[in-house]
């Protein structure tokens, strides 16, 4: 399976020029055994390849053998997580390796977005070679990470090539799997996301780009049976759409088709702003973070339909609400950063009011909360808050704190404008 991605730069009726990065995506039973050829395509001297010691294991000492004269950097995958101690980690042993000229990202979502981001750091390209379809992130350009305990979006490099190799991936630990569906599932709640700030604000938008992100949803969906028992055509197709969703974002040159609420909750956890440490992976707390964005949206999407609300003139920033919980000096400095200016400010009360139907009918196309655990269930994702650690009593705060962790339009921002009762009983 190889992605041709001359077709996605291709002219567009949004009118935008789409630029994609990446130079060409293989998916198939031994594609690792490419690389000495586009190594030497490239005239690439010194390349360096990045694991952990699972991912040496399962991966890296393959592409070794391939490439024998490559420099070698292992990382502890003790609590590993995309931070400044994983890129320190790796600064820190490449200054021991010596120069290079291009980085092979052996691993998953952590050991991607710390090799991109030292690549951009010292100006050289990086290849990807996933060994897990657990996030969409693999061809992204940026590195999405926590730092000093902040989410943070920080200038990186997308990969020049992926090779991704469906003997390696396809055997993937089934939570990895479900990890990389929920993290796709969530496009339900963030395309909604675009497509409701669209119709209030006049957001620019790409209706190829959301049917490229549907249609990935609709082919993954019908085979998550298969993909949970590891068949290599499912994961091949799972492994398709996540590339593709990473694709979306470089055509719209930011991550709006990926990424909406359910991420900025997942992201809230993750900065422990009203919780201890969160050791699940990304894609599951996005997986909890959809069922309950999905289940506060149609909540709300009722209230809407039977008039049972009323409309702000405008909403501030709840100064106050994020003084009493955010403790940390440093975050609440960030927060007050991110969230100037305030994305309400867009958004008119008038228009807002006007386009009430529009915005029930997009919810609507969102499956219910019932369905998306229907589909959770079938890879054997996580579901709830307490499947990840946190108690239940935790929703009501997730979702009134969490649209200001990015500066961007979505319904439960949005939400902030209207005066609905019952939303989180």
């Amino acid at each position: 399976m190889k992605i041709d991605v001359a077709e996605f730069a291709k002219p567009c009726p949004c009118g935008h020029v789409h630029e994609i990065v990446v130079e060409d995506i293989f998916i198939e039973s031994g594609a690792i055994r490419r690389l000495p050829g586009l190594i030497a395509q490239k005239g690439f001297k010194k390349p360096v390849v990045i694991c952990d010691e699972n991912t040496y294991r399962v991966a890296g000492e393959a592409v070794m053998e391939l490439l024998p004269e490559s420099g070698l950097i292992v990382l502890d995958p003790t609590n590993l997580h995309a931070n400044e101690r994983a890129v320190a980690m790796v600064e820190e042993k490449l200054a021991k390796v010596g120069e290079t000229d291009v980085m092979l990202a052996v691993g998953s979502g952590t050991v991607h977005d710390a090799t991109r981001y030292v690549a951009h750091k010292i100006g050289v390209p990086f290849i990807s070679v996933p060994t897990a379809a657990s996030v969409d992130g693999f061809v992204s350009t940026v590195a999405a990470m926590t730092w000093h305990g902040c989410k943070q979006t920080f200038p990186a490099v997308a990969p020049i090539f992926v090779v991704a190799d469906s003997d390696i991936f396809a055997k993937a630990p089934v939570r990895l799997n479900a990890s990389g569906v929920s993290d796709l599932l969530g496009k339900y709640t963030a395309l909604a996301d675009w497509k409701i700030s669209h119709a209030v604000t006049g957001e620019y938008i790409c209706d190829r780009v959301c049917q490229l992100e549907e249609e990935a949803l609709a082919k993954v969906c019908a085979c998550l049976p298969e993909i949970k028992e590891g068949k290599k055509e499912a994961c091949e197709e799972l492994m398709y759409a996540l590339l593709l969703s990473g694709l979306a974002m470089q055509m719209v040159g930011n991550s709006r088709p990926a990424s909406g609420a359910e991420h900025h909750m997942s992201h809230t956890w993750e900065m422990e702003m009203i919780n201890g440490f969160v050791d699940f992976y990304h894609g599951e707390k996005v997986s909890v973070g959809l069922v309950l964005a999905a289940r506060v949206y149609h909540k709300a999407a009722e209230k809407l339909r039977r008039g049972e609300y009323k409309i702000k003139p405008h909403m501030d920033v709840e100064m106050d609400f994020l003084k009493e919980h955010v403790k940390k000096p440093d975050m609440l400095e960030e927060l007050t950063k991110e969230n100037t200016p305030n994305p309400l400010d867009k958004v008119d009360a008038s228009v807002l009011a006007e386009k009430v139907p529009e915005i029930v009918k997009i919810i609507d196309q969102i499956p219910s909360e019932e369905e998306i655990c229907r589909l959770i269930d079938q890879v054997g994702g996580v579901k709830s808050l307490t499947d990840i650690g946190l108690p239940e009593s935790m929703l009501e705060l997730t979702c009134k704190l969490s649209p200001y962790v990015r500066n961007r339009l979505t319904f439960m921002r949005l939400l902030k404008m209207f005066e609905i009762d019952g939303l989180f009983d």
